[in-house]
């Protein structure tokens, strides 16, 4: 892929108000997240990676109640609620997490990557399925107050 067809990409990802995002074309992958709210690029490092298998596309989510604070996959991946299978997963519902803290795992090119809260708050529900493919953005979990 060309530097002209990144910097349209880029600039699709901007008008659309994209926060951050990852893409991988032809065993490269781009990674870029955008800070403030004008969406000005911060990171924009094409990164050499083995080819991967095509991740399947989520299903639409069912409608949810409005409300609550929502826990995104940062990036594409496969989701994990504990470190490992015989492990205890790391929340459930009714549980209070802390901001900073490990919520569960998107492992995505053989990384696991531990996602942490942004803020505090109690668990409502619990989003996906353990071990789905997730998509960048897609839903994880719903906050209620602490």
């Amino acid at each position: 892929m060309d530097s002209k067809k990144i910097d349209e990409l880029l600039k699709l990802m901007q008008r659309r108000g994209v926060a951050e995002f990852t893409f991988e074309y032809e065993g490269t992958v781009l990674a870029v997240k955008f800070a403030g709210a004008q969406g000005q690029p911060v990171t924009y490092a094409p990164v050499a990676a083995p080819a991967a298998a095509p991740v399947a596309a989520a299903a639409a989510p069912a409608a949810r109640p409005p409300g609550g604070i929502v826990i995104k996959a940062p990036i594409v991946g496969t989701f994990y609620r504990a470190a490992a299978p015989e492990a205890p997963v790391y929340v459930n519902v009714g549980d209070k997490v802390r901001k900073g803290q490990v919520v569960c795992i998107v492992e995505a090119m053989k990384l696991m990557n531990q996602i942490e809260s942004d803020v505090d708050g109690t668990v409502i529900e619990v989003l996906i399925e353990n071990g789905t493919p997730v998509q960048f953005g897609q839903e994880l979990f719903r906050l209620g107050p602490a």
